[in-house]
């Protein structure tokens, strides 16, 4: 695979145009297709897939006449071989939808270059096999493949979190509060529902309120059959049931971290 195929679609013309061009300018995108409606992005799917060249990657508009982008990007998750979503709106309210929907991310219009670099960059990360050159490419940064865009309200505004930011996570009945190093955010998700999206990523349940990624524990302390965690100045319970499986895996990764 010499570049990426994907397909652009947004029902303003101009708009599509200039998402085209950005994405050819991009050294890691092999082929741009290009569609004004959910409708017409179905039937180019269809065909690239009955050609035996699957589209990887959507750059998909949100409010488009017709079928929507939110309706369309849910229709993409049933494909056997769903292609990774990008929006590209100029509308924030819908980045919950977003998250979701296990979107790759989430850029609002006039897409700026440095974004749109961003954004093939998780896509070229996510698709199976990776894309080739693409590590040459772009500088893929601190957040690391398994990174996470998480949209949080914040005053009205939505604002952007990485995952691999995210220290610990706290239940807050249906919602989870995800602490970073500066401060926290309250995230309209449950907990469990992260712990399944976070697994592989790095983060562990530790008690039935609290979920922690294992890169950010300083100390483990177990005294009188109590075990806790301490991360940064913050102790987090740790459940009798979690303690042992705590425990192993953070030697396993003590372990591995010396052999490397």
């Amino acid at each position: 695979m010499t570049g990426l195929r994907v397909l652009a679609v947004d029902d303003e013309q101009p708009a599509l145009e200039d998402l085209a061009y950005l994405l050819r300018a991009d050294p890691r995108i092999g082929e741009v297709a290009t569609a004004r409606d959910g409708a017409s992005a179905l039937k180019v799917l269809d065909r690239a897939m009955a050609d035996g060249r699957p589209v990887e990657a959507v750059f998909l508009d949100i409010r488009m006449r017709g079928l929507d982008g939110v309706v369309l990007g849910r229709l993409l998750t049933q494909f056997a071989r769903p292609p990774r979503v990008v929006f590209v709106t100029a509308y924030e309210e819908h980045a919950v939808d977003a998250f979701e929907l296990k979107a790759e991310d989430y850029l609002l219009k006039p897409v700026r270059p440095e974004r749109l670099a961003e954004a093939i960059r998780r896509v070229c990360a996510a698709v199976p096999g990776g894309v080739p050159g693409a590590a040459a490419d772009a500088d893929p940064g601190p957040a690391g493949p398994d990174a996470e865009t998480i949209p949080v309200e914040l005053a009205g505004v939505t604002r952007f979190v990485l995952s691999s930011d995210v220290r610990f996570v706290e239940a807050q009945g249906d919602y989870a509060r995800l602490h970073t190093a500066t401060g926290s955010h309250l995230v309209r998700i449950p907990l469990a529902a992260l712990e399944d999206r976070w697994a592989g990523a790095g983060f562990v349940r530790v008690h039935r309120s609290h979920l922690v990624a294992l890169k950010h524990i300083d100390e483990l302390h177990i005294d009188s059959g109590r075990c806790t965690v301490r991360i940064g100045d913050t102790e987090i319970p740790v459940s009798r049931r979690h303690t042992r499986e705590l425990r192993d895996l953070l030697v396993r990764r003590a372990r591995k971290g010396r052999a490397e």
